[in-house]
């Protein structure tokens, strides 16, 4: 079944991001625009956080029989197909899939405004992500999952 090891580590590391990534973003974007430490902190809690959502949703998948997602997107569909997160919310959150990429690929063109902008308006969707799954472990458990 779940690996609650796993489960436990990866919604760790992304609550832990998000608390670190908050104070980053009370910080006002022309301070936070020139501060490389601040640029580069940013850019690592976030890839962190959307290796570690990924990597939780790939094994909520494949554990609950839901398939094996070929890429990080269909993490989040499959995610959606199986009821471990609403519809409406895999809508907002499937772009961030393309943003892990984004910051494992083409670093180079990530820029500070648009992280920025990422940490004031997409942090409270990690820590969704980690609501639902956390609300979707405790249906399974009860027998309502």
């Amino acid at each position: 079944m779940f690996n609650r090891d796993l489960i436990a580590e990866r919604l760790a590391i992304i609550q832990t991001a998000v608390a670190r990534l908050r104070l980053l973003a009370s910080m006002p974007l022309e301070r936070f625009a020139h501060d490389e430490d601040a640029i580069d902190i940013a850019e690592n809690r976030l890839r962190r956080a959307l290796e570690a959502l990924f990597d939780l949703g790939r094994h909520l998948v494949v554990k609950s029989g839901l398939g094996v997602p070929a890429d990080y997107r269909s993490v989040i569909e499959k995610l959606r197909e199986g009821r471990i997160i609403p519809e409406e919310f895999a809508r907002q959150i499937a772009g961030m899939a393309g943003y892990r990429n984004r910051l494992v690929h083409e670093y180079n063109k990530v820029t500070p405004a648009e992280l920025y902008g990422i940490i004031q308006h997409r942090l409270s969707d990690l820590m969704l992500f980690c609501r639902y799954v956390v609300d979707y472990l405790q249906r399974k458990e009860s027998g309502n999952g």
